[in-house]
Order: structure tokens, then sequence, then C-alpha cells
């Protein structure tokens, strides 16, 4: 009997090895403006250049990396409003292999493109009458496909914990961690990487206050179920946290912040304009809480993750314009 937590340091380091000159080591971005306007020293880990425009790449390789060539020959299933969709599809053309997405109706239309565009098949469902996962697993059942899931895996949740290992790795330590929660495997990976290296560092999670369902299951101490968020942090519209990510964030997550929607928008802005790079509502949740003054006692050296940049010209007008 063994009380070993389903992700590890060490897991996070070897998804490191596995996905070295795969995925892009990405940007750290340090503002002065930034730091002036938030009083502290930020260390910006811009996922939004890496491939597929977000985090997922890392998750999606690493599980994808793992599996068989007999279940790689007959190809991935995954379900996803967007990135992990990108994501997965890009890694069965990185192993050969092919991709089924499920993916909801009014996902945006450029993240659909962008799956197709990497040799994927879109399979559409309505995400606020369907339950993706039952829908997935029937759908790779079918197919005999190698489902790997957005978020309830751990050699996903590993690998999206290199974002926060590489960050650490080039900043040295860092007194918080700030990164988006959707269904918890960037938090879940993140935590586990800055708390391994660095126990006594802060770790905080941001979700948009339509959709703060970690931030409830936390304070019951159990996984707790809300509608279908209607937010524009699309990537963040999770009914609930996932079971193997909540069972790491629970022990390792000190806090939750909330922004909305109007806090996302000026963060995007900000982000454009000062920071010269682009940023996805889901990607802008952290830099928003930090903006916004959502954080109380931000210490003295805060590094944060941008967990994504996949947005259209249009739709960032719409959401951003003046």
């Amino acid at each position: 009997m063994t009380n070993r937590p389903p992700v590890t340091l060490d897991d996070v380091r070897d998804a490191a090895a596995r996905i070295k000159g795969v995925a892009h080591r990405t940007p750290v971005l340090h503002s002065r403006t930034l730091d002036a306007l938030v009083g502290a020293e930020v260390f910006l880990k811009c996922e939004n250049f890496q491939r597929v425009g977000a985090f997922k790449f890392r998750g999606a390789y690493n599980a994808a990396s793992r599996l068989s060539p007999e279940q790689a020959a007959r190809g991935i299933a995954a379900y996803s409003s967007g990135n992990h969709a990108q994501a997965v599809a890009l890694a069965a053309r990185e192993m050969g292999t092919t991709a089924v997405i499920l993916m909801p109706e009014d996902t945006p239309k450029s993240k659909m493109e962008a799956t197709a565009g990497y040799g994927a098949e879109i399979v559409t469902y309505d995400r606020y009458t369907g339950d993706r996962t039952a829908l997935g697993e029937a759908l790779a059942a079918e197919r005999g496909l190698a489902l790997i899931p957005p978020y309830e895996h751990p050699h996903v949740i590993a690998g999206q914990g290199t974002a926060a290992l590489e960050l650490i790795e080039e900043t040295g330590q860092l007194d918080a961690l700030v990164a988006p929660v959707g269904g918890g495997g960037l938090m879940a990976g993140s935590a586990t990487a800055a708390k391994g290296l660095h126990p006594a560092t802060r770790v905080i999670g941001v979700e948009p206050e339509a959709g703060d369902d970690t931030r409830r299951s936390l304070a019951a101490g159990e996984r707790v179920t809300i509608p279908v968020p209607r937010t524009i942090a699309d990537g963040q519209a999770a009914e609930a946290p996932g079971e193997l990510t909540f069972s790491v964030n629970r022990r390792l997550v000190d806090e939750i912040a909330l922004v909305d929607d109007d806090e996302i928008r000026a963060a995007m802005r900000f982000a454009f304009e000062r920071l010269k790079t682009v940023l996805e509502p889901s990607g802008a949740t952290p830099l928003a809480a930090l903006l916004s003054g959502r954080l109380e006692r931000l210490p003295r050296r805060v590094g944060v993750i941008l967990s994504g940049g996949n947005i259209s010209a249009r739709r960032f007008a719409e959401l951003c314009g003046g």
C-alpha cells in the first residue's frame, strides 16, 4: 500500500525530457510597467507561443507518446472546447496516426478550423445538453481509439506541469505561482512542480466568476458541480473539477481568485497594448487577477502562466474593441 500522489515532481521532470525538442520552451516575459502597476516582480510564462498556441500540447504529446505501437496505430480520440483538440490533433500527426475529436458545436470557428487543419476528424455536440465525457468515451470505444482526456490523466497533468517547471528553472524560486483553472490539469501539474521544487511557494488558481467550480469545491472539501458556465473564458467553462485533478489541487492549491468578463477583457487589452502579446480570454485570467487587485497580499516575486492565445482577430476585436 502506498500514498504516492497521482503525479510527482519526478513525473513532471520525466515529461519534460519526453517533450524536449517537440514542444517549444516558451519565453518568459518581464515588464517594468506591469511590476509598477501591481507592486511586485512578475514573470509571465507565455504559453500563447507554444505549439497550437496553448499549453495543452505539452500534456497531449506526453500522453500520446506513451501509447503502445498498437494503440497509436489505431488512432486517438479526445473531447475538447478547442485547445486540447488542437493539441491532440497535432500530437497524433507528429506520431503518424489519426485523431477524432469531439467538440462543442459553439466552439470558436478559428479553433475548429485549426483542429481540422492538423488533420483531425471533428464530431460535434451541444455542450449545454450533452455529457462530453460520456460521449467521448462512447466514441473512443465504438471506434477502438485510445482516449486522451483534457485533464483527467496523470500523463496529461505531468505534461502540463512542465510549463511551471521551465518557468521556475529560468526565474529561480518564486514567492507565488498564478495559473488559470478550468478542469484543473494545468493547475495540478503546475502546483506539483512548484511545491515539489519549493514547498513555500504560494499557489494561486484563477477562475471566471461564472465558473467557480474549483473555488466552491475547495471550500466544500469535495467536488461541487455547477451549471455550465457562460463566460468569454470558454476554456474554463467547466461544470466541476476533475476527480484526479481535484485530488491534487485540494492538497497543493492555497487559494482561488475570481475575475469577471470585463476584467478579462481589460487584461487582454493590456497584454496587446503594453506587452505586445495576444491572449485568449482563458489565457488572460491570471493577468486579470493581478491587474484588477483580486490577489491580496501579493508577494515580491510572482510567476504567472499565460495559458494560451488562440483567438481570431475578429473575436478579439469583438471582445476588446474600443
